[in-house]
């Protein structure tokens, strides 16, 4: 890895991190998802990065992939508990960060602190050589000693340039792998708490989508568009609310495109238990034996 793609990972890492951090605080009770998103989006964008997928904002069972449509009218309310996940790309490269935030009351600190607490046993412990079962396990000690349950089938992963997820997962169990970290490698860590049955289920599809390949259309304006949100967003994940501003035409275009396999949609993650789920997120970077996290504030 060289210098430019070192220093296009630490200016990603350091707006995701601000953008992250301001999130949180625009976070209130009354306050829309919808004010939120965009809001950090833009200071992505203000920043001099791109948004590397939509801002998730998942609350309370939704684990991930929830984000807001344009018309989309849900505001934040006393008790919830609010995951979000931001992520921006310098030319391609990604920080990938995530936060916790409990809406007006403590009712769940425990369980925010259970996911920090891991995230922060995982960063003592990454390096190169480290099994991928190594992390896991301390992960879901961790989580476990504080008498919750890390979500089994939620995991970090690597990162490419343009790909946000790509090659190593990181479990936040002890699955076995033994695989090894290596350097240079581009990891996003990602632990998920809950007080439910520590696994998510599938729900309705998303407003977030990513291409998929390239297929004859009869619907010429619809591949017209699809070329255009492929040459825009790449392997990256997009949504609704971004292609309605490229065209007005945009949901036609995207039934269409689905419904023809050009590009697919991420179901809403929930608990299936209905628990509550926290989070918490870093992105770091591998160098020999120590790490350099991109997304601390």
């Amino acid at each position: 890895m060289n210098d430019n793609m070192v220093a296009a990972l630490r200016k990603a890492g350091a707006i995701s991190s601000e953008a992250r951090d301001i999130g949180y605080e625009l976070i209130d009770e009354g306050v829309s998802y919808l004010e939120v998103a965009e809001e950090v989006e833009e200071i992505i964008r203000n920043g001099g990065g791109e948004p590397a997928f939509p801002v998730n904002i998942s609350v309370n069972e939704i684990a991930a992939h929830y984000t807001p449509s344009s018309t989309d009218d849900k505001r934040f309310v006393n008790g919830d508990v609010v995951k979000l996940d931001v992520g921006a790309h310098v030319e391609g490269y990604i920080g990938d960060t995530a936060i916790t935030v409990e809406v007006g009351t403590r009712n769940y600190q425990d369980l925010i602190e259970s996911s920090k607490r891991a995230l922060a046993i995982a960063l003592e412990i990454i390096g190169e050589g480290v099994t991928v079962s190594t992390l896991g396990g301390a992960i879901e000690r961790s989580i476990k000693d504080d008498g919750f349950f890390p979500v089994v089938n939620l995991t970090g992963h690597g990162m490419d340039r343009y790909c946000l997820h790509a090659g190593m997962t990181i479990p936040n169990i002890d699955d076995g792998n033994l695989s090894r970290i290596k350097n240079g490698m581009v990891i996003a860590i990602e632990p998920f708490a809950t007080d439910g049955g520590g696994q998510v289920k599938n729900g309705k599809p998303g407003n977030i989508f990513r291409v998929l390949r390239e297929r004859p259309l009869k619907d010429k304006k619809a591949l017209e568009f699809f070329n255009e949100i492929r040459t825009k967003f790449n392997k990256l994940p997009f949504c609704e609310r971004w292609c309605t501003a490229m065209d007005n035409n945009a949901p036609a275009y995207l039934k269409t495109l689905l419904r023809h396999g050009l590009i697919s949609s991420y179901p809403i993650l929930y608990e299936y238990k209905n628990g509550i789920v926290t989070q918490a997120e870093h992105t770091v970077l591998v160098k020999n034996s120590k790490i350099e996290i991109l997304t601390s504030s």
